[in-house]
């Protein structure tokens, strides 16, 4: 059974376009039989409901928690001692509960039965399918905290555990991306339908032996496909049909653009191996095919989290594996240097080295499944030694909760 959610205390200021009680209905509103009210009296005698300071930001996963941990306040540090700013109590106590929130009632006892949590006690910091540590947060929405807060969800949307272009090079243009499609009330679908058309057009371009035409849209594609995902955690807006849809031409473009590159050709002259042009094909195709079955039977039958999670080389080796931008950059550079051949050349032989490398990250992870037990993403251990800022820590699991500037209470 769900719970009634009543917000008290709204505020008018809006994140990325949404206000407090829109984020909440987005997020929570008609999930797993939640039902967002407008009065407590709207909530049957027997029912529970989930009070929310609608001042303070909470995030997603604390949200979600919350509607599952009944008899329940959360608390966030204020400038005078600790806030309470959501319970999850039974219908008959919470006109008890709800003045401790407003600040009617401040220095309250709460009713007995009740049990007080902080962010941290309801979710955890590692989110396997954003692979990353990011700690759940609580915190005040004011004019000061504003952009800070807006800062703190676009980082929170963000994966941790990427290719290099998208770690180090689209953050602060996605950003402003995103910024400009909030304002304009760009969809992600309608992001997600522009960029199969981008697909279409540079499979066209490299078909034909346009290929600095055909990198611009690739390369703007892997750009909007960012904002895609970004807008749609930051405005609350991912659907079903819309993930499905990103996430197959995800999987599917990448080969097939390197195929159409190959037909694009005037000339080919062996370099790096040699394979004529249908073999370096050939072997694009196989090494990526394996390389995503290894990610899908590791996750599957080995370690219940992706592989690039495991240790910390494999996620060093996911800033280059063999996926779509870092093919694009050995080709941007074939072309830069006036040898496409040479570009699909350095994908084919990039691949198969990916999937080996793969393979036998695979094989080994399988050794010590069989072996040692159980198998531990490294991230589940980030904050365990407060003194490890070690350059992987830095980079894969420095997470986005941090308190803004300016907080209040």
């Amino acid at each position: 059974m769900g719970a009634y959610i009543l917000i008290a205390k709204e505020s008018p200021l809006r994140l990325w376009g949404l206000t407090p009680r829109e984020r909440v209905r987005r997020l929570l509103d008609g999930k797993d039989g939640n039902r967002l009210v407008d009065r407590l009296e709207a909530v049957p005698d027997d029912g529970s409901v989930l009070l929310l300071r609608g001042d303070y930001l909470a995030d997603a996963r604390t949200l979600r928690a919350l509607t599952q941990a009944r008899n329940t306040v959360l608390q966030a540090p204020g400038p005078h001692g600790p806030v309470t700013v959501a319970a999850h109590v039974p219908r008959p106590v919470a006109p008890r509960v709800l003045p401790i929130l407003t600040g009617d009632a401040a220095g309250a006892a709460l009713p007995a039965g009740i049990t007080i949590a902080v962010a941290e006690d309801l979710a955890p910091p590692f989110q396997e399918q954003l692979r990353k540590v990011d700690p759940p947060f609580v915190l005040p929405i004011n004019e000061a905290t504003r952009p800070a807060l807006e800062r703190l969800l676009f980082g929170a949307a963000y994966k941790g555990i990427t290719d290099l272009v998208t770690r180090f090079v689209w953050p602060v243009p996605a950003r402003w991306g995103v910024r400009v499609c909030a304002r304009l009330g760009v969809t992600p679908n309608q992001i997600t339908s522009l960029n199969w058309l981008l697909a279409g057009g540079v499979l066209l371009l490299f078909g034909y032996g346009h290929f600095g035409w055909g990198l611009t849209l690739g390369w703007l594609m892997t750009y909007l496909d960012t904002v895609d995902g970004k807008l749609a955690r930051v405005t609350v807006t991912s659907s079903r049909v819309g993930h499905f849809l990103d996430h197959i031409l995800d999987l599917i473009s990448p080969p097939f653009w390197y195929l159409a590159w190959a037909l694009g050709l005037h000339s080919y002259q062996p370099f790096l191996l040699p394979a004529d042009l249908g073999t370096l094909i050939t072997l694009i195709f196989a090494g990526y095919i394996v390389g995503r079955l290894v990610e899908g039977a590791f996750k599957t039958l080995i370690g219940r989290f992706g592989i690039f999670c495991w240790r910390r080389v494999d996620s060093y080796s996911r800033l280059v594996i063999a996926r779509r931008n870092p093919s694009l950059i050995l080709l941007t550079l074939g072309v830069l240097g006036g040898r496409p051949d040479l570009g699909v050349e350095a994908v084919a032989l990039w691949t198969v080295l990916s999937a080996l490398f793969l393979l036998l990250r695979l094989a080994y992870a399988a050794y010590l499944r069989l072996t040692s037990g159980e198998l531990k993403s490294w991230l589940t251990e980030v904050g365990q030694d407060p003194s490890d800022r070690s350059l992987a820590v830095r980079w894969f699991a420095s997470g986005s909760g941090r308190p803004p500037a300016g907080g209040g209470g």
